[in-house]
């Protein structure tokens, strides 16, 4: 059975480390059974527990904010293993510290960033492809609206305007003699 010193030792043993500390096994269950136990005391009502229900009720109030403090602090150094995991692609360090219902928090979470990191990979690829697709130019005279290779109207646009438009329409534009390509001066 789980007691109130081991409560406060187990969370000071988190606060005090980077790594995240070993727990047993069924420490939730325990936990569980010890908050029970101190909720049933400290309901009691009657004049000869009254110094007893008083000191369990601060035992309990205090064993479970260390309790939520200890699981914050092990969420957290969860959190940190998910990123550097994303960023090194190795997942399984301190799998063995964790218990259950963390593991799965860590191997979902892990799923999830992966998942953000492609989407992420796959916007800055797009980005990069239109950007390589367009040109910059500069229009010589003042151009009215049109429509473009894809159907969107652009423009209009005024003479000394700097654009950034597909190279199919520039190369146009350039023929007519409308724009220049932007070099820098």
């Amino acid at each position: 059975m789980i007691t109130f010193n081991d409560i406060y030792e187990f969370s000071r043993k988190e606060r005090n480390s980077e790594k995240l500390q070993k727990l047993p096994g069924n420490f939730i269950e325990e936990i569980s059974e010890y908050f029970e136990e101190k909720k049933g005391i400290s309901l009691k009502n009657g004049d000869s527990f009254s110094d007893v229900v008083v000191k369990t009720k601060k035992q309990l109030e205090s064993a479970i904010t260390f309790f939520r403090e200890l699981m914050n602090r092990r969420r957290k150094k969860i959190f940190d293993l998910i990123l550097i995991s994303a960023e090194t692609g190795s997942s399984k360090k301190d799998l063995d510290n964790m218990l259950d219902f963390e593991k799965k928090l860590f191997e979902e979470l892990i799923v999830c960033v992966k998942s953000s990191d492609e989407k992420l990979n796959e916007t800055l690829e797009k980005k990069r492809d239109i950007k390589k697709s367009e040109q910059k130019i500069i229009f010589k005279e003042n151009v009215e609206e049109f429509v473009g290779l894809d159907g969107e109207k652009m423009g209009p646009f005024e003479k000394g305007q700097i654009a950034n438009i597909s190279k199919e329409i520039a190369k146009i534009l350039i023929e007519d003699s409308k724009v220049d390509v932007f070099t820098k001066t």
